[in-house]
């Protein structure tokens, strides 16, 4: 069992040319006893985004804090605080802060999907 605060965690800039201003904090995975997935919390600051790109398993979101958009095959997908997504598999897929505050979202991924 863990109980923990996220704010007890430390973030992780993601580093890749293909992003800006956005980080990582991992809650809860296999190190914690959840064998098979793992429980991140991403942060995108004002203007900022993850890398456009595309893997071999699906994740599931859940936005917490923010307005921004998720971009899947093209496609802007307009989000906000209590909306929620899944993204299959092998999708091209994008997260964008298009809002004025920080954009927080848990993403839930395979743990294949977590390195």
């Amino acid at each position: 069992m863990i109980v923990g605060n996220i704010e007890n965690v430390v973030a992780k800039d993601i580093i890749s040319d293909e992003a800006k201003d956005a980080n990582i904090r991992v809650l809860v995975g296999p190190e914690n006893g959840w064998n098979d997935y793992v429980m991140r919390v991403l942060e995108v600051k004002v203007g900022g985004y993850t890398p456009k790109h595309s893997h071999p398993w699906p994740h599931i979101n859940y936005i917490i804090a923010g307005e921004g958009s998720l971009m899947i095959d093209g496609k802007e997908n307009p989000v906000k605080a209590g909306s929620y997504a899944y993204v299959p598999q092998d999708h091209i897929h994008q997260f964008r802060n298009i809002g004025k505050e920080t954009f927080k979202f848990i993403c839930i991924v395979p743990k294949e999907g977590h390195k």
